[in-house]
């Protein structure tokens, strides 16, 4: 059981997203960096699609009432456990009556913390994950606040076996950490409608950067930099977008749709972020910018081939680190 001691900016829960109901016009929500996301699992035993909790710039402070095994991912927010800087990126055997707090951002704007057995959340249409404006998943349908308590759900056998262990050392396995850069170059799809944009727009989107806008959150990042354009005037039929759209309203500055986009939209996409890239853009804070470079389809989609066997690779190495500890 965790006890929030203090709320923090926005701490909420969220899983991988609720999927199959965005024909009804439910948006999918979910976690900002689904990488972090799922390797916080894994290192604690669960399920990749277990929710985690997602800490947003300025972390909450909770006090855990029973021993828990834990792991936290994603932006390094100088987490502490009583006072002691915590490392990132590795489990950690966290003893009844500990407290753990979050300092300054460091490098990244989102942490996920993962419990082991995860939190016992009740599912909404099949998720865990808070969609905060409609007040819908998650603790009840809301960011955490001061005085909460979270309940977990009992742990496995094999995690069980973590705890029986006499020594007050944790386990030793890691992974190295993600890098999430100051400026990072974020690989991009041209879109559906990249064709329609005059030809300095095609150019200048590739070239030069652009600037996340104080007025961006959880449904889409808002670009400052060189305005972009269609070559004419043109109205388009709305049509679905996904996680990493990069949509041009009238006013020449891009959106990049997130976690809580909108199931359907109407501004002209000029480009689709590379599933793998989703968190290098997730991770930047207000004021950080960011540039993109093309690439086709295929290569996109062998990038993501690629990080799936990275994780797989992950998930074996950690599982086997589990039976020795164990």
């Amino acid at each position: 059981m965790l006890s929030i001691r203090k709320s923090g900016l926005q701490t909420a829960v969220q899983d991988l997203g609720r999927t199959g109901f965005q024909r009804y016009g439910v948006i999918a929500s979910g976690v900002m960096d689904p990488f972090a996301h799922r390797i916080a699992n894994l290192l604690v035993g669960n399920i990749e699609t277990s929710p985690t909790l997602e800490i947003a710039l300025s972390g909450p402070v909770i006090e855990f009432e029973t021993d828990h095994f834990i792991a936290i991912c994603g932006g390094d927010l100088s987490p502490s456990i009583d006072g002691k800087p915590l490392p990132m990126w590795r489990g950690h055997i966290i003893r009844k009556g500990s407290v753990l707090s979050f300092g300054e951002p460091k490098r990244g704007a989102r942490s996920y913390l993962a419990v082991a057995g995860s939190f016992d959340i009740p599912a909404v249409m099949d998720s865990h994950s808070t969609y905060l404006r409609a007040g819908i998943g998650g603790f009840q349908g809301r960011a955490l606040k001061t005085g909460d308590t979270l309940k977990t759900v009992p742990i496995s056998t094999e995690q069980l076996g973590i705890f029986q262990r006499t020594t007050e050392q944790s386990p030793d396995w890691l992974i190295p950490p993600a890098r999430y850069h100051v400026q990072p170059v974020v690989r991009m799809i041209p879109g559906r409608q990249y064709p329609l944009f005059n030809e300095e727009s095609r150019t200048r989107i590739f070239e030069e950067a652009f600037t996340v806008s104080s007025n961006s959150d959880r449904m889409g990042y808002r670009l400052e930099g060189p305005e972009l354009a269609l070559d004419q005037p043109k109205e388009l039929i709305s049509e679905a977008v996904a996680f990493g759209s990069v949509q041009v309203p009238a006013d020449g500055n891009p959106i990049v749709l997130l976690a809580d986009r909108q199931t359907t939209g109407g501004y002209p996409k000029i480009g689709q972020v590379a599933s793998v890239d989703l968190p290098l853009i997730s991770q930047l804070k207000p004021g950080e910018s960011l540039k993109f470079r093309e690439i086709s389809v295929k290569q996109a989609e062998q990038l993501y081939i690629e990080q799936e066997q990275q994780i797989r690779q992950l998930k074996i190495g950690i599982q086997m680190k589990r039976e020795e500890w164990t």
